[in-house]
């Protein structure tokens, strides 16, 4: 690895999978090197990939594949800033229909538990505006899984 700062992210065994589909679904990802364990370890043994290197929209992540004993939760999350619903449905429906879970807001989680923000930049650009704007794009949000756009273009008008 070459970045300075780099963001593990701990799966149970299946690291490889989850980067291979995170470079199938997003611009700018890859899967670089693969690390084998080079010996027995308390969630797997010798030749089993312990470690992949990705990068996941240009932002560089060791997989680690440490076991069962740590999940994902919500307090990590990547956020996607997407610019109309096409691209918003795109990913939505990459997470959610390949294993995933709708939550609320724009939150969604893979299959392998990590959670994702997909985000349409006219939400972030009404929260930005404030006042009367902010609080219409804000409450149109709120019961939605998916973002759609153009709720929320409308409810930023008033």
């Amino acid at each position: 690895m070459t970045a300075k700062n780099t963001i593990c992210l701990w799966f149970d065994t299946d690291a490889h999978d989850a980067a291979r589909f995170y470079a199938a679904t997003f611009p700018n990802s890859a899967v670089g090197a693969v690390h084998k364990a080079p010996g027995d370890y308390p969630a797997g043994k010798t030749g089993d990939v312990l470690m992949v290197e990705f990068t996941v929209l240009g932002i560089p992540c060791l997989g680690l594949n440490g076991g069962p004993d740590f999940k994902h939760n919500e307090a990590f999350s990547f956020q996607v800033a997407t610019d109309n619903q096409e691209e918003t449905d795109r990913y939505w429906n990459a997470i959610v229909g390949h294993g995933g879970q709708e939550s609320q807001c724009g939150w969604c989680k893979d299959r392998w538990g990590l959670s994702w923000q997909i985000t349409p930049r006219v939400l972030t650009e009404a929260l930005a505006a404030g006042g009367g704007e902010a609080k219409r794009a804000f409450e149109a949000m709120m019961p939605m899984k998916k973002i759609d756009v153009a709720t929320i273009e409308a409810a930023r008008r008033g």
